[in-house]
């Protein structure tokens, strides 16, 4: 466990690198290789690229939605959860399995190219630090909306998450241009 809050300055710089680091990676790679499925059942590049465009997006939607929401009085003001002052990292540990369903509106499903979904994640960092300039560090370990998968997340834990599922997809996305 730990209770250390970053500033909101430092959560977005560390989305900001796993974002760029991402987007170098699938910027490398051509669109043959970007359709290429390792699986029936698993995701192609431009997939998991689509995948964080919608997750992401969704995430900072409904974290705004949420803080709105609460400054006008119209949702709970609460600093208290079953996660408080867990790292993302724990929180994932305790609430996933090991291959999770994705929830429906982060799902694949327009296809596509690679080029459209790696600019358009690659624009929603300025989207995120819009969020993050109304943000007030006040807020940050106010309960934002909850996880679709992992319950209830501090603003803190909510932005967290978006620079693990970066990361996460980051890896996979190694591993299919391992397996080329």
């Amino acid at each position: 466990m730990t209770n250390d809050t970053k500033t909101i300055a430092a959560l977005l710089q560390d989305i900001a690198k796993a974002r760029s680091e991402y987007i170098s990676l699938v910027d490398s790679i051509n669109e043959d290789q970007a359709a290429h499925k390792i699986s029936a059942d698993t995701w192609n590049i431009i997939d998991i690229t689509e995948h964080l465009f919608w997750a992401e997006q969704g995430a900072i939607y409904g974290m705004w939605k949420t803080l709105l929401a609460i400054r006008n009085g119209s949702a709970e003001k609460t600093y208290s959860s079953i996660h408080q002052n867990w790292t993302i990292e724990k929180i994932i540990e305790h609430t996933w399995k090991e291959k999770e369903e994705v929830p429906a509106v982060a799902a694949p499903r327009l296809g596509g190219t690679l080029r459209f979904w790696a600019a358009s994640l690659s624009n929603l960092q300025q989207v995120l630090e819009s969020f993050g300039n109304d943000l007030q560090m006040e807020e940050l370990r106010l309960i934002a909306h909850p996880h679709p998968i992992s319950g209830a997340m501090d603003f803190h834990q909510r932005l967290e998450f978006l620079r693990f599922h970066i990361q996460r997809h980051f890896l996979q996305v190694q591993t299919i241009l391992h397996q080329l």
